[in-house]
């Protein structure tokens, strides 16, 4: 273990495609290799679902109490981040990363709590499955039918020196969901008809493998000799590394608009600037005196996107010029963009012509980078 002051904690991250594939039962059982090996290691929150197999593995390792949060008239149970912080351990395990804690608590997400914990110099163990991840967040959509509302931006998971996936063919975890070892017989049998459907699971599999590869080679480009060393955590069977990119050559700018859907567009570009390890720009271009003369549903809507962008760690820029064209391409050359990316809405009659004539200038003058025009997607229907 690193024993240098004010050294920042290291992350864990145990990926999954499903509920039930068993990331928190792994996380559980590497924290009692730790602490056979005499590393100071707690569980800052478990959540076993009446797993007794879970439950059963969580015996032995000492459980910080969670606190009481009184809500609308109901008390809820959440992770006391600051009873950890005064106990101070080398790890802490964290169960369910993706969690939205009760109003009241220090933190909205319990990611956030995570960072103060890593801030402090606690390494940390967490879990999370996949579709939680934002930038897939549309493309999880389209394949269920159902719309993920608990995410983690892409950047947090950028903050993870190591992540283990934890597989599971999508036969054994349905014969688990049969045998009630995920849940309730009942709510076992109303997810096999709906999430956990066969050809989703298979699905949902295949990106958490693609993502893990992903992972895998960012962090091997990056991973310092020393890594192994650094951490109380254990090493095997682990992705290590920094995340930090140099030597880049594509530069990704998103177009903005009003329109709802940008936000797809920010996740794809964001998503794309990841695999590229490029940076990547959000740019609004409005051709009035001043932004805050837009129709005030514009602006709001704008308004919403950047922020979006933001939280998902892209620079925004709002430019004002006579021409949207030349000052967006303008700029894109000042910035050394290689990829362009646009939405190509649903218009009324009117707006589409002006669009239409906007996306066909832009791809005619931008003859030295790649443009792409994302069609509008809706999800797809399920019976």
């Amino acid at each position: 273990m690193d024993t240098t002051p004010n050294k920042h904690g290291r992350l864990k991250v145990y990926l999954g495609f499903a509920a039930g594939v068993g990331k928190t039962y792994q996380m559980l059982t590497d924290a009692h290799e730790l602490l056979k090996r005499g590393v100071d290691v707690v569980i800052g929150y478990i959540e076993p679902h009446g797993r007794k197999d879970t439950i059963a593995q969580s015996q032995g390792l000492e459980l910080i109490p969670r606190c009481k949060m009184e809500y609308r008239g109901s008390v809820f149970e959440e992770m006391d981040l600051q009873a950890i912080l005064d106990r101070h351990p080398e790890v802490c395990v964290v169960d369910e990363l993706p969690h939205t804690n009760v109003p009241g608590c220090t933190h909205t997400k319990r990611w956030e709590c995570v960072l103060e914990l890593l801030a402090a110099g606690i390494d940390v163990m967490t879990t999370m499955n996949i579709q939680h991840l934002e930038s897939l967040n549309d493309q999880v959509r389209d394949m269920t039918g159902v719309r993920v509302r608990e995410t983690i931006p892409d950047w947090v998971m950028k903050q993870a020196d190591e992540v283990v996936m934890v597989d599971l063919t999508p036969r054994a975890l349905l014969n688990r969901l049969e045998r009630g070892v995920v849940y309730p017989p009942e709510k076992a049998q109303r997810a096999m008809q709906n999430f956990f459907k066969e050809s989703t699971l298979v699905a949902l599999r295949e990106i958490a493998l693609r993502q893990t590869a992903h992972e895998v080679e960012i962090r091997q480009v990056t991973q310092p000799e020393s890594a192994a060393e650094t951490s109380a955590l254990p090493t095997e069977n682990q992705v290590s590394g920094g995340s930090d990119y140099g030597g880049l050559t594509d530069r990704i700018l998103v177009y903005v608009t009003e329109h709802p859907s940008t936000a797809i567009l920010i996740r794809r570009g964001r998503r794309v600037a990841d695999y590229l390890q490029a940076d990547c720009f959000a740019v609004f271009v409005h051709s009035e005196s001043d932004f805050n003369g837009l129709p005030p549903a514009k602006r709001e809507a704008v308004e919403r996107h950047l922020n979006f962008a933001r939280n998902l760690h892209i620079e925004t820029r709002v430019l004002q010029g006579e021409d949207i064209v030349t000052t967006l391409l303008d700029f894109a050359r000042l910035h050394n963009i290689t990829q362009l990316f646009m939405v190509r809405p649903q218009y009324s009659p009117w707006e589409g012509f002006i669009g239409r004539n906007l996306i066909h200038r832009i791809v005619r003058h931008a003859h030295d980078m790649q443009v792409t025009i994302v069609a509008e997607r809706h999800p797809t229907r399920r019976e």
